[in-house]
């Protein structure tokens, strides 16, 4: 089963952003994208293959503070 995440992102102005943001994102295990654009992004994750917390880790690793926010804006 998947889980459904929205992040709310700190830092994205461009689309080299959206670019490194989608990278760090697409290299997890269990990690499906539905969007990223500038500050935020929307995907679904299996929870018994990625945590929410790596994938907010993955996020500031690539240089952009990130947040679980509880729906899309």
């Amino acid at each position: 089963m998947m889980d459904t995440l929205h992040l709310d992102i700190d830092g994205m102005s461009c689309g080299h952003c959206v670019g490194s943001v989608k990278k760090a994102l697409a290299a997890l295990d269990g990690v499906s994208l539905d969007a990223v654009t500038v500050g935020s992004a929307e995907l679904r994750f299996d929870p018994t293959k990625t945590r929410a917390d790596t994938i907010l880790d993955a996020v500031a690793e690539a240089g952009y503070p990130a947040r679980a926010s509880a729906s899309p804006r």
